[in-house]
């Protein structure tokens, strides 16, 4: 009996030889060619240890943090103020970030403080809290009572620049202002502002002049009656900016911001410019400040005995 064979069943013993000889090869250069596109995807650190990091901006300012506090009861919580716009809140220590005052008078914000009774009391000055030859202005103080979900204007709206504010921790009701007034011309609403009512009436318990306002408060952190504050002069004008002046200086209180007086004992007797200060949480008796003066003379200044 003769087998007749056709060309497809010739050729299929023929194929699966093939194939035996040849897939572990042709798998052997694929499983290559998938590891040749992963070396590609992926960047080899020396290639790039010669580099170095650089700018690519914002070229001068960024947003401009004017001010932040933390909720001490609990530490994931801010809140910042930004100069440039806005206020912002983070309940997860800083990983993400909420607008929380877009609906209000101001866009630029100066200064926040939190009630040290109370966490969701937040008092938030607006205007920006340094001076420059450009910068925001404000519509007055603000005071939220739950965790910065709402605002409410308490006034002082003239006084366009806010650069501190403090609560007494024995009355939240007791709450102290440093207003800086119109950087462009004098008077309005600038001075050591004083309320004793939550906000509803407001005192001023230090003038300097129509031209000079208050821009640093602050209390010993022992016996809040001891108050320190800074005064600072400044003006804008359509070229020039004077930064400073005869009227610019440290004040001291002992009785809880009723009176006065300056004290200024050991800095430089030159035109003194913008200040900061603060009292050492550590020891009452030594008081920081920093300061901009002529003629070279400011920088970083330590009292030792309260001023």
């Amino acid at each position: 009996m003769k087998t007749i064979l056709s060309t497809r069943s010739l050729l299929i013993p023929v194929v699966m030889a093939m194939a035996v000889v040849f897939s572990p090869v042709e798998l052997l250069a694929q499983k290559k060619k998938d590891k040749e596109e992963e070396k590609v995807e992926g960047i080899d650190s020396s290639l790039l240890s010669g580099l170095k990091w650089r700018g690519i901006g914002p070229a001068l300012t960024s947003g401009r943090v004017a001010d932040f506090t933390v909720n001490p009861e609990n530490h994931s919580e801010w809140y910042v103020a930004v100069a440039s716009g806005n206020v912002w809140k983070t309940e997860n220590n800083g990983t993400t970030f909420k607008p929380i005052f877009e609906k209000y008078g101001s866009y630029s914000t100066g200064v926040i403080t939190m009630d040290p009774d109370n966490p969701n009391v937040l008092w938030l000055g607006t205007g920006e809290n340094n001076h420059q030859r450009a910068l925001g202005y404000g519509d007055g103080v603000y005071k939220s009572e739950d965790g910065g979900e709402s605002w409410e204007n308490m006034g002082l709206k003239e006084s366009r620049q806010i650069g501190g504010i403090v609560v007494d921790p024995r009355n939240s009701d007791v709450v102290f202002v440093a207003a800086e007034g119109s950087l462009w011309g004098p008077g309005g609403e600038r001075g050591l502002y004083k309320t004793t009512d939550g906000g509803i009436n407001w005192k001023k318990v230090l003038e300097i002049s129509e031209n000079t306002g208050v821009n640093n408060v602050v209390m010993d952190p022992v016996d809040p009656d001891v108050m320190y504050a800074t005064s600072e002069q400044r003006r804008r004008h359509v070229f020039t900016k004077i930064g400073g002046g005869p009227e610019s200086a440290v004040y001291r209180s002992l009785d809880g911001g009723e009176t006065w007086t300056k004290s200024i004992k050991g800095l430089p007797k030159v035109h003194i410019g913008g200040m900061g200060i603060d009292v050492s949480p550590a020891d009452r008796n030594v008081v920081y400040l920093i300061m901009e003066a002529a003629e070279g003379k400011g920088g970083f200044f330590r009292s030792e005995n309260r001023g």
